[in-house]
């Protein structure tokens, strides 16, 4: 009677354990977006600490020193800003006053004249220069909806940012206080836990964006020399998108090559792509091992996967934290082999 009281009473158990992790998953589901603001902020936290601690070493406060960094990363995006828009509207305007000649050339040519006989082509833009006006409804439509959508993004912006904001003013005392609930022995193997973690993602950030500057400086230059219009914004996009693992940099380097094609083709071209081809070279074998050596050390399968993983979770800010996060993972991982193999074999006790 006993043991089948006991078998109920452990079966009551697992069922109620398995109805209290699936509620629990659940509530976790329903609050997605406001776990990944929350997570999104502990992550720049993390990201903004060192040049928070730079500050503070200067006998600066912590909240002037948090300003400080906001103010420079304010003003950095205000610089690209002003690095980035002249030269398009530069340009812009410069092609929109050549476009009249450039019709004129094409109405010369006797190619031009023979699809546009076969195939109405200046008939075809005449009769949607007509309908342009019953469009601008919808057009008036699509913007009311980008509009909610930017008001929805600068909101959450806002949002992270004060959480950031919070979590960098007394972070360290919310960490204490969540280390000391575990007692004098876990909290001081914890705090070298959580020390390596803040040290691995804090140092990918910043190499990462180290390397992605280089990036953009060399592409600047070799742009630059080559005589390729729009040298600055290509030079951000290619600084951008090598933030980006594995990818990125392709992705960037594919793209100018298809403008140099259009400014030069083959010389540009060929030239670039002997640049970008070197460039990734040092990258991998000598930026990225100085850089990451002392911060990030992830088996190549692990980051691809985890790359992966992320990209589908949460898109193009997925794959940034990727490597970080994996790396956090890693770290755990180890410290709980490390103290399984360290602790004390266990007795077994055989009933007599």
């Amino acid at each position: 009677m006993a043991a089948s009281s006991l078998s109920t009473r452990a079966i009551v158990r697992i069922v109620l354990t398995m109805v209290a992790t699936l509620g629990v998953l659940y509530l976790l589901y329903l609050v997605r977006s406001t776990l990944i603001l929350v997570f999104t902020s502990m992550f720049l936290a993390v990201a903004l600490g060192p040049a928070v601690a730079f500050f503070r070493r200067r006998g600066i406060s912590r909240g002037l020193s948090i300003v400080f960094v906001y103010v420079l990363i304010a003003s950095s995006i205000v610089g690209i800003g002003l690095l980035i828009v002249p030269p398009v509207v530069t340009q812009v305007n410069a092609l929109s006053t050549e476009i009249p000649t450039y019709v004129k050339d094409l109405q010369k040519n006797k190619t031009f004249r023979k699809y546009d006989r076969r195939y109405h082509i200046s008939h075809k833009l005449d009769d949607q220069a007509k309908k342009l006006p019953s469009h601008l409804s919808d057009a008036a439509g699509a913007l009311a909806s980008i509009t909610v959508g930017v008001f929805g993004a600068v909101v959450k912006l806002v949002t992270v940012l004060t959480m950031t904001f919070f979590l960098l003013l007394d972070g360290e005392l919310i960490a204490g206080f969540l280390l000391r609930l575990w007692g004098p022995e876990k909290e001081e193997r914890f705090r070298g836990l959580a020390a390596d973690i803040y040290r691995s993602i804090s140092g990918y950030v910043a190499g990462n964006l180290v390397i992605s500057m280089i990036a953009g400086v060399t592409t600047y230059i070799t742009l630059t020399i080559l005589g390729i219009p729009f040298a600055v914004p290509l030079s951000v996009l290619m600084a951008f998108l090598d933030l980006i693992p594995l990818i990125g940099a392709t992705i960037g380097g594919v793209s100018i090559g298809v403008v140099t094609a259009f400014h030069d083709f083959p010389t540009s071209t060929i030239v670039w792509v002997i640049v970008f081809i070197v460039y990734q070279q040092v990258e991998n074998n000598v930026l990225q091992p100085i850089v990451y050596r002392r911060t990030v050390d992830v088996a190549p399968l692990l980051v691809i996967v985890a790359i992966l993983i992320g990209g589908s979770l949460l898109g193009i800010l997925g794959a940034l934290v990727a490597i970080p996060i994996a790396a956090a993972i890693q770290i755990i991982v180890r410290d709980v082999w490390r103290a399984e193999q360290e602790a004390p074999p266990k007795e077994i006790v055989v009933p007599t």
